[in-house]
C-alpha cells in the first residue's frame, strides 16, 4: 500500500476549512514546515483514517475536532495491488465511512464494509505490524501504553530498548504468558495425557468407557426398532400405493391417455406430409417465377442497349461525315493558306481586344457586389453587437453573487428555526370565560380572546373589568446571543446583496442566470458575423471598394469572345505552318475517316446482333408484354404457394414431440402393471417380519437406554469443551508466542545489522541469543548498556528499527509507509546527512513520510517536496 493525497477538513486548527496535500509519491517525501503548520494534524488525522472507526467519539476522535465543534472530514487516495482506492472518513454528525474505486468512479463500499477495507490495509490495526512504522510527534511508537510509559516516551524520545523490547513483549505477552500456560497445564493434567489421550483411570476416561457401552446397546436396541417401525411403515406405504395403483379409474385414464397420444401422433405424422409437399410446391414457383424476371430483365435490358446503340450509330455517322469534311477542308486550305493568315491575324488582334474588354467589366461588376455583401454584413455586426452591449448592461444592472444568495438561504433557515425554538420556550397564559359572564380581559386596551393560550416575552399586563390590572413577569429573556448574531448577519447579507428579502435574491439570481445566458448567445451571434472583429472587416470593404475603380457596361458573351480568340488563334497557327503541315494534315484526315469508318461497322455489327434476339421491331412490344405477364402470373403462383405454406405452419406439429408422449403413456401403463405385481409380493414379505418383531418389548428397553445414554453424554461434553478450550488456549498461546518471535524478532534483527553498518562504523549490536533483544553496545572494544547511549543514537536506532520492519512488511507482501513525525531531533549534523542517505536507500522500494518543522536541517534531505494547499470538499 502506497498512499497519493491526503485531505482533511474541519480538524483541529483547520476548523471550518479544508487543506489537502496532494502528489505524494515513491520513495522519500518530505513535508517541512514552522510549528503549528498542521503537519502533526495531517499525521493524527491519517491515524484516525486507519485506525479509528468511523461511528466511534474516543479520546483520538475527540482530539480532531476543532474548538468550534462540527464534523471532522478525512480523506486519503492511496494504491495497492488490486488498484487505486480513495478511503474516506466523516465522524460526528453525518459519520460515514466510504471506498471508492478511483479506477472506475463506482462506490465499492460503505460503513462496515469500508472499516473492514481499510484493516485489511493495515492487517491488525494499531497493534499490529503496520502500526509498528508509524512514529507519532514525541513517540516512536504508537501502541497502546501506559500512562506512565507514554509520559516516559515523551521526555526522551523513546530508546532503542522500549522500542524494540516493548513491541515484542506486547506481542509474546512476557511473564503473564508463562504464568497462563502454567495454569492452563495444570488444569489438563488431570484429564488427558501429554499426547491428548484421556487419562487412564481419569474422570475423562471413565465417562468416555460408560459412554462407550451406553452407545453399543443404544445401537443395538436402536436398529430392532428401527427396522420394525421401518416395516410397518413400508407396509402402510405399499397398500397405499397398491390402492393408488390398482385403481379402476386410474387404469381407466391410462388406457384413455394411450389412446388419446396414438391420435394425436398419427395427426402430426399427416400434417408433417402435406407440410412437406406445400414447401416443395412453393420452392418449385419460385424457380419459375425467377426464370421469368430473368427472361424480362434480359429483353428489357436489350431493347435498351438497342436505344443506346441507335443513338451512337447517329453520332457515328456524324463524326464519318464530319471527319470527310476535315479532309476536304485540308485539302482547301493548301490552296488559301496564304491568304488567310493575313485574314486571320486581323481577326486574332480584333478578338482580344473585345476579350480583354470583357474582362475588365466582369472584374468590376464582381467586387461591386462582394463589396455589397460585405455591407449588408457589416450592418448586422454593427446591430447585433449594440444587442451585446445592451443584453451586458442589462446583465450587469441585475448580477448577484450566487454563493451570498446561498448564504443567505442557509442564515435565513437558520434564523426561522432560532426564532421558532425561542417561541416554543415563551411562557403563556390561557382564559376560559365563565357562561354569561359581563366582564372581560384586555390586553394593550384590545379583548383577549378566551379558550387559547398567548404567548408573551419579558412582561405583560392585562386589565380585568370591574377588578384592575393584572401585570405577568417572566423575568428577564435569555438569549445566548445566537438570534442577534443571526438577525445581524441576515441583514448584513440583504445589504450586500442589494435586496430586501430573500425571495427577491433568488429572484434576482434567476433573472440574471437567464439573462447571462443570453448575454452568451448574442455574443456567439456577433462572432458568427464578425469572427475577428468590426475593424478587420470595415478594412476589407475599404480595400474593395478603392480597387474596384469604375464599373464598365458587359457588350458581348465573355465565353463566345475567348472560344473566338482561341479559334482565331488556331487558325493563325494553321496557316503560317500550312506549308509544312498540308501533308501531315492530309493524312490525319485521312486517318480520321478511316477510324470513323471502323467505328461505325463496329456498331453495325453489334446492333444486327441485337435486331436479331429481338426480332421484328413491330412485335417487340408485343413480346415484352407476353413476358411481363408471364412475370406477373409465376409471381401470383408464387404468392398463392406461399399463401398455402403459411397457413399450414401455424398447424404443424412436432411429430418428434408426438411419438415421444406415446411412448410415454404407453410405458407409464407397462409400468403401473409391474409395479402392482411387484407391490403384492412386497406385501407378503412384510407381514411376516412384522408378525416376526412385534412379541418383543424393544421400545420401553430403547427408551430406557436413551435416557441413560443422553446423561453420558452431558458429562462427556463437558469434559470434551474443558480439554478442548484448555488445548486451544494453550495452542494459541504458545503459537502467539512463536511467530511473534520467529516472524518479527529474528527477521528484524537480520534486517537491522546491515543498517547498522551503513549509519555506524565504530560500533557493534550485542544480541542476547535466547531473547534476541539488543544487550550491548560494543566501542572500542567497551560494552555499554542500550539504557546508557545518548539521545540521538537511541533515536537513530529506533528509526532504524521501523525501517528494518518496513522491509519485512514489504517482503511478506504487505507493504506499508513509514510516517515520521518529527523525528531525529537529537541527531548531529554528520549523523543525520547519514541517516537522510539511509533513508534513501531504504526508499528505492519503500514509501517514507517525513514531517518536521526542522526547515534548515531537512532541506538537505531531498526527495519529493509536499506543500498544504487549501481544500473543498466535493470540488
Amino acid at each position: 500500500m502506497k498512499l497519493t493525497a491526503l485531505r482533511l477538513h474541519n480538524v483541529r486548527r483547520f476548523g471550518g476549512r479544508g487543506v489537502a496535500i496532494e502528489g505524494i509519491g515513491a520513495g522519500v517525501n518530505v513535508l517541512s514546515a514552522a510549528n503549528e503548520h498542521g503537519k502533526s494534524t495531517a499525521f493524527e488525522a491519517l491515524h484516525a483514517l486507519f485506525f479509528q472507526p468511523h461511528s466511534g467519539t474516543g479520546k483520538a476522535v475527540q482530539s480532531l475536532r476543532p474548538y468550534s465543534g462540527g464534523n471532522p472530514l478525512v480523506e486519503a487516495d492511496i494504491v495497492s495491488g488490486e488498484g487505486r482506492f480513495r478511503l474516506t472518513k466523516q465522524f460526528y454528525g453525518g459519520k460515514r465511512a466510504s471506498v471508492t474505486d478511483l479506477g472506475t468512479g463506482r462506490l465499492i463500499a460503505q460503513a462496515d464494509e469500508a472499516e473492514a477495507f481499510i484493516a485489511e490495509l493495515t492487517r491488525g490495526g494499531a497493534g499490529g505490524p503496520a502500526g509498528l512504522l508509524w512514529v507519532r510527534q514525541g513517540l516512536t511508537g504508537i501502541e497502546q501504553r501506559s500512562k506512565g510509559e507514554e509520559e516516559g516516551e515523551r521526555r526522551v524520545r523513546e530508546t532503542l530498548l522500549t522500542s524494540v523490547q516493548g513491541e515484542v513483549e506486547a506481542l509474546t505477552g512476557g511473564r503473564r504468558m508463562a504464568k497462563i500456560l502454567a495454569a492452563c497445564e495444570a488444569e489438563l493434567a488431570p484429564l488427558v495425557t501429554a499426547t491428548g489421550r484421556p487419562k487412564a483411570g481419569g474422570r475423562f476416561a471413565i465417562a468416555l468407557e460408560e459412554l462407550e457401552r451406553l452407545s453399543a446397546e443404544e445401537a443395538r436396541l436402536a436398529v430392532e426398532m428401527t427396522a420394525l417401525r421401518d416395516a410397518l411403515e413400508r407396509r402402510r406405504a405399499t397398500r397405499q400405493r397398491l390402492a393408488e395403483v390398482d385403481n379402476a379409474e386410474e387404469k381407466a385414464r391410462r388406457r384413455s391417455d394411450t389412446l388419446a397420444a396414438e391420435a394425436a401422433y398419427e395427426a402430426a405424422r399427416r400434417h408433417g406430409a402435406a407440410l412437406k409437399t406445400a414447401e416443395a410446391e412453393a420452392d418449385l414457383a419460385r424457380h419459375r417465377y425467377e426464370e421469368a424476371q430473368k427472361a424480362l430483365a434480359e429483353f428489357e435490358a436489350a431493347l435498351k442497349r438497342a436505344a443506346e446503340l441507335a443513338g451512337r450509330r447517329e453520332q457515328a455517322l456524324e463524326r464519318r461525315d464530319a471527319a470527310l469534311a476535315r479532309r476536304d477542308a485540308a485539302r482547301a486550305d493548301n490552296e488559301a493558306a496564304q491568304a488567310a493568315m493575313d485574314a486571320a491575324h486581323a481577326e486574332e488582334q480584333e478578338q482580344r481586344a473585345l476579350l480583354g474588354r470583357l474582362d475588365a467589366a466582369i472584374k468590376a461588376r464582381d467586387a461591386a457586389e462582394h463589396v455589397s455583401r460585405l455591407r449588408q454584413q457589416l450592418e448586422k455586426a454593427e446591430a447585433q453587437r449594440a444587442l451585446v452591449e445592451a443584453e451586458e448592461a442589462a446583465f450587469a444592472a441585475l448580477d448577484i453573487a450566487a454563493p451570498k444568495v446561498r448564504q443567505l438561504e442557509q442564515v435565513d433557515l437558520d434564523l426561522r428555526h432560532r426564532r421558532a425554538s425561542r417561541e416554543a420556550t415563551l411562557p403563556s397564559f390561557r382564559i376560559d370565560y365563565l357562561a354569561g359572564a359581563e366582564g372581560r380581559i384586555r390586553q394593550g386596551g384590545a379583548g383577549v380572546e378566551g379558550d387559547k393560550a398567548h404567548g408573551f416575552a419579558a412582561s405583560t399586563q392585562l386589565e380585568i373589568d370591574g377588578v384592575g390590572t393584572l401585570t405577568l413577569g417572566a423575568g428577564a429573556e435569555r438569549d445566548d446571543g445566537g438570534l442577534a448574531a443571526l438577525e445581524e448577519q441576515h441583514a448584513r447579507l440583504l445589504a450586500a446583496l442589494g435586496v430586501d428579502s430573500l425571495a427577491a435574491a433568488q429572484t434576482r439570481l434567476a433573472a440574471a442566470q437567464e439573462k447571462a445566458a443570453a448575454v452568451k448567445l448574442a455574443r456567439q451571434r456577433f462572432a458568427d458575423l464578425a469572427p475577428e472583429g468590426l475593424g478587420p472587416l470595415q478594412s476589407e470593404i475599404a480595400r474593395l471598394a478603392a480597387a474596384q475603380g469604375d464599373a464598365l457596361e458587359i457588350k458581348g458573351d465573355p465565353q463566345a469572345a475567348r472560344e473566338a480568340v482561341a479559334l482565331a488563334a488556331a487558325r493563325v497557327a494553321a496557316t503560317r505552318n500550312a506549308a509544312r503541315e498540308l501533308a501531315p494534315r492530309i493524312e490525319q484526315a485521312g486517318n480520321g475517316v478511316v477510324e470513323a469508318e471502323t467505328a461505325l461497322a463496329a456498331i453495325d455489327g453489334e446492333w444486327a446482333a441485337l435486331e436479331g434476339f429481338l426480332g421484328p421491331v413491330d412485335l417487340r412490344a408485343e413480346r415484352l408484354e407476353g413476358l411481363r405477364e408471364r412475370e406477373r402470373v409465376s409471381r401470383a403462383a408464387l404468392e398463392l404457394a406461399q399463401g398455402e405454406l403459411e397457413k399450414l405452419r401455424p398447424l404443424a406439429q412436432d411429430v418428434s414431440a408426438a411419438e415421444a408422449s406415446l411412448s410415454r403413456v404407453r410405458s407409464i401403463e407397462t409400468a403401473a402393471n409391474q409395479e402392482m405385481a411387484q407391490l403384492n409380493v412386497a406385501l407378503a414379505d412384510l407381514n411376516g417380519q412384522i408378525s416376526t418383531r412385534s412379541s418383543d418389548a424393544v421400545e420401553e428397553n430403547l427408551q430406557e437406554v436413551r435416557e441413560q445414554l443422553e446423561a453420558a453424554r452431558a458429562s462427556v461434553a463437558r469434559f470434551r469443551t474443558e480439554v478442548a478450550v484448555l488445548e486451544r488456549l494453550r495452542k494459541e498461546l504458545v503459537s502467539a508466542r512463536s511467530a511473534a518471535r520467529d516472524l518479527y524478532l529474528k527477521p528484524v534483527v537480520s534486517e537491522l545489522l546491515p543498517m547498522l553498518g551503513l549509519l555506524f562504523d565504530d560500533i557493534d549490536i550485542v544480541f542476547d541469543e535466547d531473547t534476541l533483544l539488543p544487550q550491548t553496545v560494543r566501542r572500542n572494544g567497551l560494552d555499554e548498556d542500550v539504557d546508557r547511549l545518548s539521545g540521538g543514537m537511541r533515536e537513530q536506532l529506533s528509526i532504524l528499527t521501523r525501517l528494518a520492519f518496513a522491509r519485512l512488511l514489504a517482503r511478506d507482501g504487505r507493504a506499508a509507509p513509514v510516517i515520521l513525525d518529527d523525528a531525529l531531533v537529537y541527531s548531529d549534523d554528520d549523523r543525520i546527512e547519514r541517516m537522510f542517505d539511509a533513508l534513501h536507500r531504504q526508499a528505492r522500494d519503500q514509501q517514507i513520510l517525513v514531517f518536521s518543522c526542522r526547515q534548515r536541517a531537512f532541506a538537505r534531505l531531498g526527495g519529493n517536496v509536499l506543500q498544504m494547499v487549501d481544500w473543498t470538499p466535493g470540488a
